[in-house]
């Protein structure tokens, strides 16, 4: 049978079976009360009688309850698997439809344009989904996160995504982090999710919000106060009475937007909003059966956390953060309009957007409608251009049934597909528009520079549905919705008035159009055509494994200056097409990097002929050429989107080593996973030593866990050789993905192994 076809409740049972036992071995071998996070970790340990838990240095293997995957990743993570040489997927795993729809015109034209010009990569998904039994939501299903939300997530649970904002399900207590495509084969063919222990952030929330307070303001308020690296190989875990007052969607936008903190996930303790939204979803058993074990799915009294946050929701205010970072916090109002104009930021909004994974629940959409109703009793309409997102089919249908779209197209709103769209770069705008500086305001969660639409001129504000409703009826970024005024047709100055919203719908959720397909009871006939000749698809060659030697005078492809982020080394918009052709997408391969040289984006020095070229073209021909080579980030290397083309398209080129000041956590395990070595410099300073025309050598390889490594500084011109330490996080398991070639490489020789 296959995998896929365990039901959520077996799956929730098989994990409260054993929760109570490991709650209680985990007191016993740590000697101290719990955290959520602890208890839910420790329940799904491989070993949970003898594996090490030492926050912040033990590597442990996991056995997560499912795998969820979004087209754009699930290619090359499924074009992985089938190198693997199994007939199913050892978990219940799902691929879901969501990022290659181009928001242009409205839903349907979009996704009609979708399904036919994304028709081979569609059918490619579908077959292969069919043949290893992974359930397989078509497009228009929704928004990955918000679907597994509606039907997988549950309390007490643990599940990897590929993509970076698989922790949405932590608004229903479930453990659940972002990963690249190779961490997800590895669980998929049976075998350990293998990552350090983390440590545990405790946000602790009293009060309760109020007006035009909301939920992402929370988050937006974790942000200004730990950064974009502050929850870096951290857990956050929300606790206190303030964070029981917030509804299970609510609890997951927090969650989903922990990803810009670094976190590794975030979690809330199961309650009754979590117990009301699952049974408002159709899962009333998996809530008796949660409510059977609350104890051990809440922290217990006394619990041990790192760093303690506190935040009080009633003094909370609404917030706005960018652009271009999204932990660069403004209270709404004359502050931000202080800053924009200290700054150049054009005060006129462009457009603003409600949705994404991030913010599309019906709580959300109510509360924006609220505010859309007023509008429109007063004879207001918005003054920027202003797109809806659904964040699933079943939002769609049961907002709409609701007459809540029908609210917001009153003032002024399109409705887009249920998809990403614009939070992913899937938006395509008048060049008249991105050709000059222009302000955006969204409920998304990231906002990095061409995030949205693939124009640098683009600043891109992220905060609250309410707020954006508010701003786009006002037109400037410097309004305040709780103290200005906005003037009517007639003349008439009006105040909005704090908006309201409901939790669940009382008439309960509509369905709307089932896209679901079921993968049959056997998938072995089913036969997986790619076409050689395809642009879109490729077969993968496994990687070549490590020969032996170590790194002697690479020469540096690129030197970072300042944010590198995911979208920096490998963009998504039109690039989302080639996602499943590896030779294709490394086409734009730092693309977006600054040049920490010369300030430029996307273009070097050609050290073979001294040519000043592209990026993406000097790795095609280092690659052509087999040259070894080295690349050096910044501060937080590889910040952003779980992508694994990341760290791919530089393996495929020809990287052996990526040096930074410090790396996000998914990249940096993505690297390991290709067969590339992530090395951070001892001395951060050492990077400014690094100039154009510098090689670099790194000795002692392979790497040896909790020992630095020995690497030199190569001056070309006179052969000087300046010495410097780095250091890396290997375990003894990452070491031998290196020597392999590449973790793929070590689990396809397992799997032929437990055949022999």
């Amino acid at each position: 049978m296959a995998a896929s076809a365990g039901t959520p409740i077996e799956i929730a049972n098989s994990a409260y079976s054993t929760l109570a036992d490991n709650v209680a071995l985990g007191r016993k071998r740590l000697g101290r009360p719990l955290t959520l996070t602890e208890k839910i970790l420790i329940n799904h340990l491989s070993q949970p009688q003898t594996q090490e838990m030492e926050r912040g240095r033990s590597y442990a293997d996991f056995a997560p309850d499912r795998v969820a995957m979004q087209d754009a990743t699930a290619q090359m993570a499924l074009l992985q698997f089938m190198t693997a040489g199994l007939p199913t997927t050892a978990v219940p795993s799902t691929v879901h439809c969501d990022h290659l729809i181009l928001a242009k015109t409205g839903a349907n034209i979009d996704l009609g344009v979708a399904i036919d010009t994304n028709k081979e990569v569609y059918d490619f998904l579908q077959s292969v989904s069919a043949k290893y039994g992974i359930g397989f939501w078509g497009p228009g299903s929704g928004i990955i996160h918000q679907v597994v939300l509606e039907h997988y997530a549950f309390p007490g649970g643990m599940m990897i995504g590929t993509d970076s904002h698989t922790p949405n399900a932590g608004g229903l207590g479930m453990i659940a982090i972002g990963v690249g495509g190779a961490d997800a084969v590895d669980v998929m063919t049976g075998f350990p999710f293998n990552v350090r222990w983390p440590k545990v952030i405790g946000v602790k929330l009293t009060g309760t919000l109020s007006g035009w307070s909301s939920p992402k303001d929370v988050i937006l308020e974790v942000a200004r106060i730990l950064t974009v690296q502050g929850g870096t190989g951290a857990i956050v875990e929300y606790i206190g009475d303030g964070a029981d007052s917030i509804s299970a969607t609510g609890k997951a936008t927090i969650c989903n937007m922990g990803a810009e903190i670094g976190a590794t996930c975030s979690v809330f303790g199961y309650d009754q909003h979590m117990s009301d939204y699952l049974t408002a979803t159709g899962r009333t058993n998996i809530a008796a059966a949660a409510d059977k074990v609350t104890e051990h799915l809440r922290a217990d009294e006394g619990a041990l956390y790192d760093r303690v946050i506190e935040i009080d929701l009633s003094q909370l205010k609404p917030l706005i953060n960018g652009p271009h970072t999204p932990d660069l916090a403004h209270k709404v109002g004359a502050a931000l309009g202080t800053a924009a104009q200290a700054n150049g930021w054009p005060l006129e909004i462009s457009a603003a957007l409600i949705g994404s994974c991030t913010n599309s629940s019906y709580e959300d959409i109510t509360r924006a409608a609220s505010v859309a109703r007023q509008a429109k009793a007063h004879g207001l309409k918005a003054k920027c251009e202003l797109l809806i997102t659904p964040g699933s089919e079943q939002i769609r249908a049961t907002i709409e049934r609701d007459g809540l779209l029908a609210d917001l197209e009153a003032i002024g709103a399109t409705v887009l597909a249920n998809a990403c769209g614009p939070c992913i770069g899937q938006w395509e705008r008048s060049g008249e528009i991105t050709s000059k500086p222009n302000t955006i305001v969204n409920s998304f969660n990231r906002n990095f520079p061409k995030r949205n639409d693939g124009s640098a001129n683009t600043l891109s504000f992220v905060t609250s549905p309410d707020t954006v409703i508010a701003l786009a009826l006002a037109g400037r970024l410097d309004f305040d919705p709780t103290t200005d005024t906005i003037e009517a047709p007639d003349g008439t100055l009006v105040k909005l008035q704090a908006p309201t919203g409901e939790v669940l719908p009382k008439k309960g959720y509509d369905a709307g159009v089932n896209t679901f397909i079921a993968p049959p009871a056997d998938g072995s006939h089913i036969e997986v055509i790619v076409d050689p000749l395809s642009d879109r698809l490729q077969l993968l060659e496994p990687f070549k494994k490590w020969n032996g030697n170590d790194f002697l005078n690479m020469p540096v492809l690129m030197k970072a200056k300042g944010k590198c982020t995911t979208d920096h080394i490998s963009a998504a918009g039109k690039w989302l097409k080639y996602r499943g052709h590896l030779e294709n997408i490394s086409g734009n391969l730092f693309e977006g990097a600054i040049n920490a040289y010369t300030g430029e984006v996307g273009q070097g020095i050609d050290l073979v002929d001294r040519q000043t070229r592209a990026y993406p073209e000097i790795a095609m021909r280092w690659g052509k050429n087999k040259f070894q080579w080295c690349a050096i980030g910044d501060e937080n290397y590889g910040e952003g989107s779980s992508r694994e083309h990341a760290a791919m398209e530089p393996r495929f080129r020809g990287c052996c080593v990526i040096l930074a000041r410090s790396f996000a956590r998914i990249h940096e395990t993505n690297l390991k996973k290709q067969g590339i070595v992530p090395l951070t410099f001892e001395d951060p300073a050492v990077y400014d030593l690094i100039e154009p025309t510098d090689v670099i050598t790194v000795r002692g390889m392979p790497p040896k866990p909790d020992q630095p490594v020995q690497c030199y500084i190569v001056k070309q011109r006179n052969s000087e050789q300046i010495p410097f330490t780095a250091l890396h996080t290997f375990s003894e398991e990452q070491v031998e993905w290196f020597k392999a070639g590449s973790a793929l490489n070590v689990v396809r020789q397992k799997v032929i192994d437990s055949k022999n």
